[in-house]
Formats: structure tokens, C-alpha cells, sequence
């Protein structure tokens, strides 16, 4: 008996992307808090079983507007639930669980640590 690839995996990268776009969606137009409005859903990682949904979200007004607009996102995941199962074509839409992503913080740190070593390096050799 042959047995099947795991396609799971790719699955949930797909149902991932959608449920990210129409989250996204959603919070531009369902939001009425300005400050969560602007935050980024920047990925959303689905577990293999497609039962739970963690969405990245960054915001640039940095760290404490992304987990401001985290704990509220938190609390309205349920309606957008409700919400995406009437728009997307799923069995089962998964439970959403927003969480803050330090990406952006940190590449911004990165960059200003480069431009300071970059000025150094060159105020030795002038």
C-alpha cells in the first residue's frame, strides 16, 4: 500500500495566508480604535491540525502600541472568528490567538547599531 505525502504542512500555509488576508481585512474595516486600525498583521502561523491560528501583529509606533493593540485584538478574536467562517470556505476556521512580533523592533535596532558603527568606523579613518 502506498502511503500519501504529508500535505499538511503546505495546508496550513495556505489557510494561513487566507485567514491572514481577511483578518487583515477586517480590521481595517470592523475596528473602530484607531490606534488597533493601524496596527500590521504581519503572519499567521496555523498549527498542522488547522485547529489554532497564531497571528503576528507590529505596529510602527513600536512595542507598546503592538501589545496594546494585541490585548484588544485578543478580545474581539472571537466575532472575527465568527466573522471569517461566514467569508472563507473552511470546515473549521481556526481559533485565533494574536501575539506581539519583535521582528520590526529588532531589525530597526539592528539598523541603528550599523549606522552607529558605520559613523564610527568612519570619524577613525578621516
Amino acid at each position: 500500500m502506498r502511503r500519501r505525502a504529508p500535505q499538511s504542512r503546505s495546508r496550513a500555509a495556505r489557510v494561513g495566508a487566507l485567514v491572514l488576508r481577511e483578518a487583515a481585512q477586517w480590521v481595517l474595516t470592523e475596528i473602530n480604535d484607531g490606534q488597533t486600525r493601524q496596527a500590521a498583521l504581519a503572519e499567521a502561523d496555523v498549527s498542522p491540525d488547522l485547529k489554532q491560528a497564531r497571528i503576528y501583529v507590529t505596529h510602527y509606533q513600536g512595542e507598546g502600541a503592538a501589545r496594546a493593540a494585541v490585548a484588544q485584538l485578543n478580545i474581539v478574536a472571537p466575532l472575527l472568528r465568527r466573522a471569517l467562517a461566514s467569508r472563507l470556505r473552511l470546515r473549521v476556521v481556526p481559533r485565533l490567538v494574536f501575539a506581539y512580533d519583535p521582528s520590526v523592533d529588532q531589525g530597526f535596532r539592528v539598523d541603528a547599531l550599523l549606522d552607529r558603527a558605520r559613523r564610527e568606523r568612519g570619524g577613525e579613518g578621516a
